[in-house]
């Protein structure tokens, strides 16, 4: 279980902090269950509750500095990978960005770099479909490593190839 004041990632609404657990006193709902009351992090306005032992949405503890570093160390070794077939690799990715895990994010973020890339030089423009999943892998994988690291989100991609040019310089 969380506690208060903690920050964790809440299915495909991110970062979010633990404002509270409490139990809700409305019609139809059981008065002993707990509920996590959420702030989205990158949110002014909002709040979200969801049972503690809840199922259907991811919820886990944001990464630690150390981890976030050892993660960026990392990112050279993790594989990205290939599908040929459109509806298969759009499967892969929804897979992916739904786990809320920083590797698999990783992943979609070094696939559909190369793809681009590939694509780029073959005189074709990115797919939409690629587009919305690269932007979405970004911002899920920027937003907590900026939190875990204290570092502005829009500098998360300079800092990450910062870091990874130095070890192989």
């Amino acid at each position: 279980m969380f506690e208060k004041g903690e920050y964790v990632v809440y299915g495909s609404m991110g970062v979010c902090e633990i404002m509270d657990v409490t139990t809700m006193d409305l019609d139809g709902m059981p008065k002993d269950r707990l509920y996590y009351v959420l702030h989205p992090y990158y949110q002014k306005e909002g709040k979200i509750f969801t049972p503690v032992d809840g199922q259907k949405t991811v919820i886990r503890r944001i990464l630690s500095k150390k981890e976030a570093d050892v993660l960026i160390d990392d990112i050279p070794n993790i594989h990205e990978f290939w599908i040929s077939n459109d509806k298969l690799r759009e499967a892969k990715y929804k897979e992916c960005i739904r786990s809320c895990q920083c590797r698999e994010w990783i992943r979609i973020i070094k696939t559909l770099y190369l793809r681009k890339q590939e694509r780029l030089a073959n005189g074709k423009k990115i797919t939409a479909i690629d587009d919305r999943y690269f932007k979405q892998a970004e911002e899920n994988l920027y937003s907590e490593l900026s939190v875990s690291l204290n570092i502005p989100k829009e500098q998360m991609e300079k800092y990450i190839t910062d870091k990874i040019e130095k070890q192989y310089a």
